[in-house]
């Protein structure tokens, strides 16, 4: 009897254990794969010219980067050059009369450009070593010094989505009598403030991600709400095993899919199909969009972004409404006595 009266008494103790250890688990393998081994895996590349004039060339390339370059013809360098603009291809090839040159754009992905400039010293050592190498490295949009890899955008969304949740769950704990149209105005407040505050900070006091301030201030400030009413949901229906969904929504899956870290065309090609339509993802490429590529941002991210917020809010007044039980844990209809 005191046996199972002990077991009884650790059982909690060995659960939170266990799942402790699955979720930092999933972490480090959601990391490892999606971010420790960022290789070319589809890099849409602009082809300019006659693959035929510079064969050997072309197929030094493609051996250097594990035949990982997706080569698409474009008629000229111009065409190339906006098409990299628009984030359509991450380099291009041109292979027009006279040396050939690659040219790599570090804001369409840092970690891309990088790779390939790589990749171009390894084709030059094998066709040319010790003499002029034949192939030239051109970065037609670098990336400003306040800002080298790119990652500013990534880290900054980090801090949205840990406020929002992280707010949530202090919520909780520390005013458990708010009702749920208090509960939403305080995310509403948060993700205004907690926006403004992260914004000010990389933008006009660092100067680390140099973009139009109401748009950043936007990106981040929906990013918090997000990650706010997706945590009030779990809280609504898993209660205080809340975390485990948000944390693997969020951290292990969300954050090393988003491309912040390492670009898309460098993850395994379900993380960068998936990655684009999570909130993490999305956030990225809006601040990214804003910072570096102001006159063509693409809308996609901030429809998604939209259809998040709008469905974890959704999500969050249907669950309150079937469960009748609020963020806070109590009841929608406190039970009064007679």
């Amino acid at each position: 009897m005191k046996e199972r009266t002990s077991l009884a008494r650790y059982r909690p103790v060995l659960t939170i254990v266990v799942i402790g250890t699955l979720m930092a688990s999933l972490f480090v393998a959601s990391y490892s794969i999606a971010l420790g081994r960022p290789v070319p895996r589809h890099v849409p590349t602009g082809i300019v010219g006659d693959q035929a004039r510079e064969p050997a060339l072309v197929e030094a390339l493609q051996q250097a980067t594990g035949g990982g370059l997706d080569l698409r013809p474009y008629p000229s360098v111009p065409a190339v050059t906006a098409a990299m603009n628009r984030q359509v291809i991450s380099a291009a090839l041109v292979l027009e009369p006279g040396r050939p040159r690659l040219l790599v754009c570090s804001a369409c992905g840092a970690s891309v450009a990088q790779i390939l400039m790589r990749a171009a010293e390894q084709v030059n050592e094998q066709l040319a070593p010790g003499a002029a190498p034949p192939l030239r490295v051109t970065d037609v949009r670098p990336l400003p010094l306040n800002d080298p890899l790119g990652l500013v955008s990534f880290y900054v969304s980090i801090a949205a989505t840990v406020l929002g949740f992280v707010g949530v769950f202090q919520l909780r704990q520390h005013a458990p009598h708010l009702s749920l149209r208090e509960w939403l105005a305080v995310i509403a407040v948060l993700a205004l403030v907690g926006g403004f505050s992260l914004t000010l900070v990389v933008d006009p006091l660092l100067h680390a991600l140099d973009g139009p301030f109401l748009e950043l201030w936007a990106g981040l400030a929906a990013q918090i709400a997000v990650a706010a009413l997706f945590n009030s949901t779990m809280l609504v229906l898993f209660g205080r095993w809340a975390i485990i969904p948000t944390w693997l929504m969020f951290i292990a899956f969300g954050n090393a899919w988003s491309g912040g870290a390492v670009a898309p065309p460098l993850l395994p090609r379900v993380y960068a199909f998936v990655g684009r339509f999570m909130p993490s993802g999305a956030t990225v490429n809006i601040l990214h969009n804003a910072a570096y590529f102001r006159n063509a941002q693409p809308v996609e991210p901030m429809v998604v972004q939209a259809l998040w917020l709008v469905g974890c809010l959704v999500a969050l007044l249907v669950s309150v409404r079937v469960t009748g039980r609020r963020p806070t844990g109590k009841p929608t209809h406190p039970v009064t006595g007679s």
